[in-house]
C-alpha cells in the first residue's frame, strides 16, 4: 500500500532537510544543547532519541512527553506519519523551541489470508466477546506503562537468532477476502520452541498467557512510552514488573491465538503510534 501523505514541492522539501541538517549540526556544536539534538530512523514507523535541556517538556502531534535527568527523550513516527513533524521544546527555565523533522515516507505491501474460521475475522459468539473485552482490558493495563527511566539507548536487536520473515510491518491485509486494519507487526517464523530474547533493556509490563487474539503475549517497557510486543508465544519465562537486559530470554516461538502457524509476531509502539521494530535493529552508529 503506497503511503497516502499528500505530496510534497521536492526542492522545497530539500530546502528543508538541508536546514534541519544546518540547526543539527550548530546545536551539535554548541557547548550546551541550546535547542535539541535527535539520532535516529527519521522513516514511518521509526523512532528518534533526542536530547535537551533536563527535564523539559517535548510536544510533538498532541503527544506531550518529559525530558529526563539526563536531558533525553525518545520519539517515535506512526506508520503513517506526515513528510514533516514539529517537535516543540519547554525547558524549565522557560525557554522554548521548535525544530521540524522531516520523516521519509515508505511504501507497504499488501497480503491476503484466506481460510480463516470465521470467529477470528468478524463474528463472534456472545462467550468469544466476554474473553475478548476481558483480554482488551489486561492488555490496556500493560500498554498503560510508563517507565521514567529510558532503557532504550541505541537500537534493538532481532529478538530470534534464526528466523524468516514471512510478513513485513505496515502490511495491508485482506482476511476471506475483508480489508482489515494495516498488519502493524513483523512476522517471523521459527519452529515451537525456538528461544526469543529481549532486543534491548526494559521492564516487563505484561505477560499473559490466555489471550484471545494474541494467545501468549509478552509486553517490555523500554521506557517514556517505548512498548515492544512478542504475540502468539509457547512459554513465557518472564514475570511483570521484572527488569530484563538485551539478550535476556523472555519466551519461546509458538503458535497460540490467531495463528497460522509457529511465528512470532514483534510489534513496537510510542505511545498510540504504531513502530516498526526491525527499522531499529538499523540505529545509526555516527555520532
Amino acid at each position: 500500500m503506497v503511503n497516502q501523505s499528500k505530496p510534497i514541492d521536492e526542492d522545497k522539501q530539500t530546502r528543508k532537510a538541508k536546514d534541519y541538517r544546518a540547526t543539527l549540526q550548530q546545536i551539535k556544536d554548541s557547548p550546551y544543547n541550546e535547542v535539541i539534538y535527535c539520532k535516529g530512523v527519521q522513516q514511518q514507523g521509526g523512532a528518534v532519541r533526542c536530547r535537551t535541556h533536563p527535564n523539559s517538556s517535548v510536544e510533538i502531534g498532541g503527544v506531550k512527553v518529559k525530558a529526563d535527568s539526563e536531558g533525553q527523550v525518545i520519539i517515535g513516527f506512526d506508520r503513517d506519519a506526515p513528510a514533516f513533524e514539529n517537535i516543540n521544546v519547554v525547558t524549565p527555565e522557560g525557554m522554548s523551541t521548535s525544530i521540524q523533522i522531516p520523516i521519509k515516507p515508505r511504501e507497504y505491501v499488501v497480503s491476503r489470508i484466506d481460510g480463516l474460521p470465521p470467529s477470528q475475522v468478524s463474528t463472534f459468539t456472545e462467550k468469544q466477546l466476554v474473553r475478548i473485552r476481558a483480554s482488551s482490558a489486561r492488555k490496556k493495563t500493560g500498554f498503560a506503562s510508563r517507565e521514567q527511566t529510558l532503557w532504550f539507548k541505541d537500537g534493538f536487536d532481532y529478538p530470534l537468532k534464526q528466523f524468516t520473515k514471512t510478513s513485513p510491518f505496515g502490511a495491508q491485509r485482506i482476511l476471506n477476502g475483508v480489508t482489515k486494519k494495516p498488519h502493524y507487526g513483523v512476522d517471523i517464523a521459527a519452529p515451537v520452541g525456538t528461544p526469543i530474547y529481549a532486543p534491548a533493556d526494559g521492564v516487563i509490563s505484561m505477560a499473559d498467557d490466555d489471550l484471545y487474539f494474541e494467545g501468549a503475549m509478552v509486553l517490555i517497557d523500554h521506557g517514556q512510552g517505548l512498548i515492544s510486543m512478542y504475540l502468539h508465544m509457547n512459554t513465557i519465562d518472564v514475570k511483570p514488573g521484572q527488569e530484563v537486559k538485551r539478550g535476556e530470554k523472555i519466551g519461546e516461538v509458538g503458535s497460540k491465538g490467531r495463528s497460522t502457524g509457529p511465528h512470532l509476531c514483534w510489534r513496537l509502539k510510542w505511545r498510540n503510534r504504531h513502530l516498526d521494530p526491525e527499522l531499529l535493529t538499523r540505529w545509526p552508529t555516527d555520532d
